[in-house]
């Protein structure tokens, strides 16, 4: 659902943030964190799912007859998506819509049907714009794309320590689903330590995999991950979330 927890989104404040840093050390290496602390990391981040007159997600079946829906990072591939539904079966489009929710509802969703059988799995479906970046980064340190949604995130310094922006009087490292905000971020990074600026390298991870570590790595540095939304989503929160909450007005963290 789309409500309160984006507004409480840092990322309208990273992406404007003049104090910015490398450190916390090298790997994402001391506790995993508890489920209410994922969600709340995962809440800010605005996602999109096709779903029927009822609100339930359009279901495909997948490997071993699965039931599997999917989860657009981009609000435009899921109206692309119906679009191209409304070729192939109209009667089934003129059903559906898209409805965004937050990747913490789809988290806690997921996580609740584990434990039933035949359950609905998520699949996570990436920008293509952000899949070929990817594999641009990856190629060069002789590595393949094999699917998930990319994230990116800055290393560098003699200690080859994460690229940090401070929120809050607390350093946070941002991971961006889009590798042009982090290049923005870098940018502003090297003209404050020009010294610097020829150490930092663009790293991707998946969404996927940073989902799994925070529920089962033992890293006292998973709490300091913000995840950073798209353009457009970010887009998506201010033009929508105000108008449907109505009668509060909160301002960007700063």
């Amino acid at each position: 659902m789309i409500n309160s927890l984006f507004l409480r989104s840092v990322t309208l404040g990273l992406i404007g943030t003049s104090l910015i840093g490398l450190g916390l050390g090298q790997n994402l290496k001391a506790w995993a964190l508890p489920t209410e602390q994922i969600v709340e990391k995962l809440n800010p981040v605005p996602v999109f799912t096709v779903a029927d007159e009822q609100g339930a997600p359009l279901v495909a079946s997948g490997e071993d007859n699965a039931k599997v829906a999917g989860v657009f990072i981009s609000q435009a591939d899921a109206n692309n998506f119906i679009s191209r539904l409304q070729t192939q079966n109209p009667d089934l489009a003129s059903k559906v819509k898209v409805v965004p929710v937050s990747l913490g509802e789809v988290y806690k969703l997921d996580q609740a049907n584990q434990a039933q059988t035949n359950s609905l799995n998520f699949t996570y479906v990436p920008t293509q714009t952000e899949v070929e970046s990817a594999k641009t980064i990856l190629s060069q340190d002789g590595k393949q794309y094999q699917g998930g949604v990319p994230l990116f995130v800055a290393k560098g310094g003699q200690d080859d320590g994460y690229l940090t922006i401070e929120r809050d009087s607390e350093q946070v490292i941002p991971f961006f689903f889009e590798k042009q905000q982090l290049e923005s971020v870098i940018e502003k990074f090297k003209q404050q330590k020009p010294e610097l600026a020829d150490t930092v390298d663009i790293e991707v991870v998946l969404l996927e995999g940073v989902i799994d570590t925070l529920q089962n790595s033992n890293d006292a540095m998973l709490s300091k991950i913000v995840l950073v939304p798209t353009a457009e989503s970010i887009k998506f929160i201010q033009e929508n979330v105000p108008a449907q909450e109505g009668q509060t007005e909160t301002q960007p963290a700063q």
